[in-house]
């Protein structure tokens, strides 16, 4: 999987992402987003560095990607695009859908089918706490109190 076989699934045309005009954007229709690396585009590894989705494309891009607005991978993306230098090299493009989820978690399983992996900036998903390994931490034991001291009575 490549951005030459996503055009062929209905992805737009890849527009660099220095200088993108904010009127290219689809505005406020659920969409996947897609960011490639277009100096690795016709080499044989995989030109795709992140596969997304938002219902507010225009807000991921100029307010998440580029302004730094967001959750941790958002956080990240934009580092990596404005302190690695990939502003340079990165376009984006994106599909409407209906179920943007169902249609990301498509790519992404078609990716790594193909690739063994998920796309570079793509995070692996979090391991649930029943899957880890039982913990070598003692559980805490509540510690009891000793009883409080009645206060003594004169005797009348």
């Amino acid at each position: 999987m490549n951005s030459l076989t996503l055009k062929e699934n209905g992805f737009a045309d890849f527009v660099p992402l220095k200088g993108l005009p904010f009127s290219s954007l689809p505005f406020n229709k659920a969409s996947v987003l897609v960011l490639v690396d277009s100096t690795l585009a016709g080499k044989p590894t995989s030109d795709i560095l992140y596969i997304g989705r938002s219902k507010k494309p225009t807000r991921r891009i100029f307010g998440g990607y580029l302004a730094g607005y967001g959750g941790k991978a958002t956080k990240k993306i934009s580092s990596r695009l404005l302190d690695d230098g990939y502003i340079e090299k990165v376009a984006v493009s994106w599909m409407l859908s209906d179920n943007p989820k169902a249609a990301q978690e498509g790519l992404l399983e078609s990716f790594k089918k193909e690739h063994g992996e998920y796309p570079a900036w793509n995070f692996s998903k979090k391991t649930s706490v029943n899957s880890q390994s039982t913990s070598k931490v003692a559980p805490k034991v509540a510690k009891s109190r000793p009883a409080r001291k009645q206060p003594v009575k004169s005797a009348p």
